[in-house]
């Protein structure tokens, strides 16, 4: 028992450090993110829930790669990360600080797949700009959000929210969370469900 409590702690701590802003960003990279006003957290209904199967997709990655979320079935568990919009802030910090966090998903057996409603141009000149991601990055520009419309976080704006899903090698959905838009989600929690589904 007590080795667990150490270890959690171990993993808040770590995961403290990397919660940051993003590391090593060019005053360039900077100068080209577009600065939002606050937006409303919420707006959308999810149309899936916890213990529901996952809707399959195929997205075009940046790497030219076609990926649909059954490749992984019976190989990996995967997060879903959809984020509302390329060069905005938050956006740019929350998928570099997974970067930092790889071995956690490495040690859970789990693949990141990146979500956003931009297109592939500039979803590949944003990764540029923010360095090296070591998941795959794709685009649900066409039709419009359609794999976001599915899972009931696109937005009425047409962005989606910012959101996780953690789907285990069944392709079963173990947690879902939308986070208040204006702010990234909190790493921990994440590192937290993955844990659960490896104990099972």
């Amino acid at each position: 028992m007590f080795k667990h409590v150490m270890q959690g702690i171990t993993v808040v701590i770590a995961l403290a450090a990397i919660s940051g802003p993003a590391f090593g960003l060019s005053d360039a990279y900077k100068d080209n993110i577009y600065n939002l006003p606050e937006l409303k957290p919420f707006d959308s209904v999810l149309k899936v829930k916890v213990g529901d199967p996952a809707p399959d997709f195929t997205l075009p990655a940046i790497s030219g790669e076609k990926i649909s979320l059954s490749q992984y079935k019976g190989k990996k568990n995967v997060v879903l990360s959809f984020v509302p919009a390329a060069w905005t802030p938050v956006c740019s910090d929350q998928w570099p600080g997974y970067n930092l966090a790889k071995s956690y998903f490495d040690e859970n057996d789990a693949i990141l797949l990146g979500i956003t409603v931009d297109n592939l141009p500039t979803l590949y000149a944003w990764t540029n700009q923010m360095g090296k991601l070591w998941f795959p990055v794709l685009s649900d520009f066409w039709p419009h959000g359609s794999v976001a419309d599915i899972y009931g976080v696109l937005r009425t704006s047409g962005v989606t929210e910012r959101a996780l899903f953690v789907i285990d090698k069944e392709g079963i959905i173990r947690y879902a969370h939308v986070a208040d838009i204006n702010k990234r989600p909190e790493l921990g929690a994440l590192v937290m469900e993955m844990k659960k589904i490896k104990k099972k």
